[in-house]
């Protein structure tokens, strides 16, 4: 029974950053080396970043990822890693002519990995599973794959073990490659992802990995990637689980790390091969003939990272999607409208906990409805975060719109709001800041706010947050210090009914229902897709059901022109919720 020692390199990689993220793959995979690790495996299409998008459709893109991935083989062996196998994800294109659904012969880009060995590609495998759901596109993009790779291992001593190839959506679906896995006899499956983050995820997926590994009667490895590319976060939580489904080891979340362990592998019989095909695959067999010994020393264990509780969970993945959108686009820093109320303050302290206080700047814009209270605790955040504050005024300015035009009641609100927008796009444009616009996932749902005015911005990071939790997180994070800060956000802000305070005495509560009412509703016909009648089944108001549908229809416009941000539910705005905006569908015409 040989001893595979094997890494896990749960690494950040950029769309299009093919020299980084390879020099990210040289870099863990010394780490590895060094470790004793056999073998390491990196997420999905690390070389060329997740998801590529169109990117997929040009040529010179392809051709980059493939030349990159040959450097890389060469490169590693330079480094003296040549003995180290490398699973690495890639774009790969003009394989073998495929038979497409539609009867035709079907050629195109594919998801793939490569296992890099002594300088060259020993193994290459495409993912069979393409997601089409979601915020997934791949059938759009990709080919699926026909044939499962299986890596005969030989140890220098002669002894060997099968380990099968796959990737992400994979390991989601039964039957296929993991059915397949199990049909070849695979001792170990080797699973690379880049599965995006959403709320208590691994609820779902170690259940998952699990049951994949009993169909496969095999160990599974699954390593996935951190980070942020636009409005998707990935979270890590690589895991290694038995071939009975027991969980083995599991790397943290959102966190770089790289996770070494020793599987004791059942060995490979030389004389036995595998079938030609199973559940629909061809089965292919490649032997590598490798200078691996048993680890020696100590063997490697990797310990169980514990979960991070929910608020904990989110405001990491709020605060990794805001980093990396800065960093990935090389903002300086961040400019965001302080007002006092809770919303602005949470996304104040998401900045400050993402970039440091030092690159944020808070802006307090009175008008002449502002609340004394607003404008003290606009200044309270400023001075427990440490932040660039500012104060501009507004009403002058207001005033010499209204010389120039006249406006009554809700145009005159907007008109608020839009020289705040102006302002802050004012600031983006002579300072270089990025805008953040921080409108909630109610309000968004409804339609609660100014185009062009609060939600004007280049990234939200509340987009997909709901009021409810946004007041959860503002508690939670008073109750932590991270980088030196305690209690952020001003317990005024969190206590007082929210205002947008464009008019004297306003509250949220005069346009729409009290918050905990409006989720729940939001979280059945937004997230859930139910229907009017379902809603009100649910014991939901009738009325309030009616006027609830009736603002989230009619607030489509709004949305399509929203910024992104930062998912963490199941059905963001944007990427995973697509609907058309001319739409003369309504619930229970």
């Amino acid at each position: 029974m040989p001893t595979l020692r094997i890494a896990l390199a749960q690494v950040n990689s950029t769309v299009g950053d093919l020299t980084g993220n390879a020099a990210t793959v040289r870099a863990f995979a010394a780490r590895a080396h060094e470790a004793g690790a056999h073998l390491v495996a990196f997420p999905e299409m690390m070389l060329t970043g997740y998801p590529i998008e169109d990117l997929t459709f040009r040529e010179s893109f392809v051709q980059a990822s493939k030349a990159a991935l040959a450097k890389l083989a060469e490169e590693l062996a330079a480094d003296g890693l040549g003995e180290l196998a490398v699973v690495v994800g890639y774009l790969d294109a003009d394989g073998p002519a495929r038979l497409g659904a539609d009867s035709t012969v079907r050629r195109g880009p594919r998801d793939s990995l490569a296992l890099l060995h002594r300088g060259s590609v020993a193994a290459t495998y495409d993912k069979h599973h393409l997601p089409n759901y979601g915020v997934f596109d791949e059938d759009r993009y990709f080919v699926p794959g026909d044939t499962l790779t299986v890596v005969r291992a030989v140890w220098a001593d002669g002894t060997a073990a099968d380990i099968a190839l796959s990737v992400c959506e994979d390991i989601w679906q039964p039957g296929g490659p993991f059915t397949a896995a199990g049909a070849a006899h695979a001792a170990l499956v080797v699973n690379i992802n880049a599965s995006p983050y959403e709320r208590n995820k691994d609820d779902v997926r170690l259940p998952l990995v699990a049951r994949r590994a009993v169909e496969a009667g095999a160990a599974v490895a699954y390593v996935n990637l951190i980070g942020g590319q636009d409005e998707l976060t990935f979270d890590g939580d690589s895991i290694i689980v038995g071939p009975a489904g027991e969980l083995v080891t599991r790397s943290g979340q959102f966190t770089e790390e790289l996770l070494v362990h020793d599987l004791d592998l059942p060995a490979a019989d030389p004389a036995w091969t595998p079938p030609g095909a199973a559940a629909g695959l061809s089965l292919r067999l490649q032997t590598l003939a490798t200078s691996w010994t048993e680890p020696a020393g100590d063997r490697a264990v990797g310990g169980v990272a514990e979960r991070l509780p929910d608020e904990a969970e989110v405001w990491s993945a709020l605060v990794l999607g805001l980093r990396d959108y800065v960093e990935k686009n090389r903002f300086k820093s961040v400019v965001v409208a302080v007002s006092g109320g809770i919303d602005s303050a949470v996304v104040a302290a998401i900045a400050v906990d993402a970039l440091g206080p030092k690159r944020v700047v808070g802006v307090s814009m009175p008008s002449s409805y502002s609340s004394e209270h607003s404008k003290s605790d606009a200044a309270d955040l400023a001075e427990r975060t440490g932040l660039d504050y500012r104060v501009q005024p507004i009403a002058p300015m207001v005033d010499a719109f209204l010389g120039s035009l006249t406006l009554t009641g809700l145009a005159e609100e907007n008109l608020q709001a839009r020289v705040r927008g102006v302002v802050l796009m004012a600031l983006s444009n002579q300072e270089g800041h990025l805008v953040l616009t921080t409108g909630n996932k109610s309000e968004l749902a409804v339609g609660y706010s100014t185009l062009y005015g609060d939600s004007v911005g280049g990234f939200n990071p509340l987009k997909d947050v709901p009021k409810t939790l946004v007041w959860q997180l503002a508690r939670w994070r008073n109750t932590v210090e991270l980088g030196g800060i305690a209690a952020p956000i001003p317990e005024n802000s969190i206590s007082k009914p929210p205002s947008a305070e464009l008019r004297p005495g306003q509250l949220d509560s005069d346009s729409l229902p009290d918050y905990e009412l409006l989720d729940a509703i939001l979280a059945g016909y937004v997230d859930g897709d139910l229907g009017r009648d379902q809603l009100i089944a649910a014991g939901h108001d009738v009325a309030l059901v009616d006027r609830v549908i009736r603002m989230t229809d009619g607030a489509e416009y709004k949305r399509r022109q929203s910024a992104p941000g930062t998912k963490i539910s199941f059905k963001a705005f944007g990427r995973d919720r697509r609907l058309p905006i001319t739409n003369r569908w309504r619930e229970g015409s």
